[in-house]
């Protein structure tokens, strides 16, 4: 969807639907005000008659009254002092749902004079954008039949200060972005295993490359990674007849000398639980255990879009946890790139066996920052529930920096412990270090284990409770995108 940044007049600007705000008590805003003179107060008569709830988040769609607005769509913003970031959300969550029921095929809002508590109008701009273009977002690739395509295409953010117009145009292109990155990301988790395979992830890293002249690909196969030593990633895929892949995506926007932010994503494109089998109900939802990987990649395809004057390097570590008479087993001891040992003792605890070896591959790169993305583990879920993913860290400025994109994308992380009590739970009387610390704080022994392998600024995203929703909704969510990229923007 294209959004642009405008100074106009609601009575005179062209537009399929003008979204125009009220608030509380039946305050009208300038533009409501302005509608209301031009149509002899029908406004202030719908008011009257209870037409217009006093409620937020309540809509009225009218045709016309006056002007040249084909629909007039008055929305309740709350209180005319404020509002904070989620009611916000919400209300235009609303006004996106009632556009589309609508047969518009563009929208132009005058919400300068809405007030949300910590942000400002470009903030405001940018949300809308994502949610009008997210809206557009449908899983149909797997079915005979394509949905039809909204007639919805393009959108005016109409402003009284032409100061502020470069601004929202820029924070415009980010909303706009930021959907694009996130729609790749839901593609891949939503994408069945038989399809998204690790040899899949590499072609679309390959696309990707070809996209952009500042991209380019490396991927390994199993004979690379067999001589770089990655036992403990080689061993997750031995039950597989898929080869494991460790996809490299480098993007050199910054200035030669600038040390890149390496994001590593974690893609177990399908995971039975190997050897230690997963319980049959719910098991189609492992497809989405690639949700990791799947956000990196959409993250970057999202930094490409907006050109971004940062190094990022992208890496995937991509394989399939199967059972077979090949698959490695409970007890078996493997050796990780680093030359620690590990001791398999459930391997269902795969995504810290791909990870660690790609964590000790990133080094390489000398990097500034390194975030590792994963659906990790359930007990992430168990604390923390669909809302906040969990962040581990061993640098203060890196974790500060998350949660506050967190909080300004409204993709919201939780700081989680990552103390040194929790390290002996991984000790194993066979090899330098279990991969599970038995049912207390899995997660956090989880990120203790992933540490393990680190000597750089880094910072650990359990997914697990974010990357997808279960039921009549069922799907991916493109969760972390929107904190990877309001993270990445600011460091640019």
């Amino acid at each position: 969807m294209d959004f642009q940044a405008k100074v106009s007049n609601l009575l005179t600007q062209r537009s399929g639907c003008a979204i125009v705000p009220v608030f509380s008590k039946h305050k009208m805003s300038n533009a409501a005000s302005a509608l209301n003179g031009a149509s002899d107060k029908l406004i202030a008569r719908l008011i009257k008659q209870g037409e217009v709830k006093d409620s937020l988040a309540s809509t009225l769609l009218l045709p016309t009254p006056t002007g040249n607005a084909d629909r007039v769509l008055l929305a309740h913003f709350g209180d005319k002092k404020g509002l904070n970031a989620r009611d916000y959300i919400k209300v235009i969550s609303k006004i996106v749902a009632t556009v589309k029921s609508s047969a518009a095929s563009d929208v132009s809002l005058y919400l300068e004079e809405v007030v949300v508590s910590g942000h400002d109008e470009a903030w405001k701009a940018q949300q809308v954008a994502k949610a009008f273009a997210n809206s557009h977002y449908r899983f149909t690739q797997m079915k005979s039949q394509q949905a039809k395509a909204s007639p919805l295409k393009k959108g005016l953010y109409n402003l009284v200060d032409s100061k502020l117009k470069k601004s929202v145009h820029q924070a415009l292109q980010q909303g706009c972005a930021l959907a694009s990155g996130m729609a790749l990301a839901r593609d891949l988790g939503n994408l069945p295993g038989n399809v998204c395979t690790p040899l899949y992830l590499s072609k679309e890293a390959r696309k990707l490359a070809k996209s952009h002249s500042k991209l380019t690909a490396k991927i390994l196969g199993e004979k690379q990674m067999r001589e770089l030593k990655m036992g403990s990633l080689l061993s997750v895929g031995h039950g597989s007849d898929e080869e494991s892949q460790l996809i490299t995506l480098e993007y050199k926007g910054g200035k030669k000398t600038a040390k890149p932010i390496v994001l590593v994503g974690k893609g177990i494109t399908f995971d039975t639980g190997g050897i230690s089998l997963k319980p049959g109900a719910g098991m189609d939802e492992m497809k989405y255990d690639m949700c990791g990987a799947a956000s990196v990649l959409g993250t970057l395809k999202s930094v490409l879009e907006l050109e971004l004057p940062i190094n990022l390097v992208v890496v995937v570590a991509a394989a399939e946890n199967m059972p077979s008479g090949c698959a490695t087993k409970p007890g078996d001891i493997v050796t990780s790139m680093s030359g620690k040992t590990i001791e398999v003792l459930n391997t269902d605890a795969e995504g810290r066996l791909v990870l660690c070896d790609a964590l000790t591959y990133v080094a390489r790169y000398k990097p500034k920052a390194v975030v590792d993305v994963a659906t990790l583990t359930g007990a992430c879920v168990i604390a923390l529930g669909s809302h906040a993913t969990g962040l581990y860290s061993n640098d203060e400025d890196l974790a500060a920096q998350l949660l506050s994109a967190g909080e300004d994308s409204q993709d919201r992380a939780w700081r989680m412990p990552l103390w040194d009590e929790y390290q002996s739970q991984l000790d194993s009387n066979f090899a330098d270090i279990g991969n599970i610390g038995g049912r207390e704080a899995g997660s956090v022994t989880a990120a203790c284990f992933l540490s393990r392998f680190v000597d750089y600024p880094w910072a650990h995203l359990d997914i697990a409770g974010t990357a997808w929703l279960s039921g009549s909704a069922k799907g991916a969510t493109g969760r972390p995108v929107g904190l990877l990229l309001d993270y990445l923007i600011k460091q640019a």
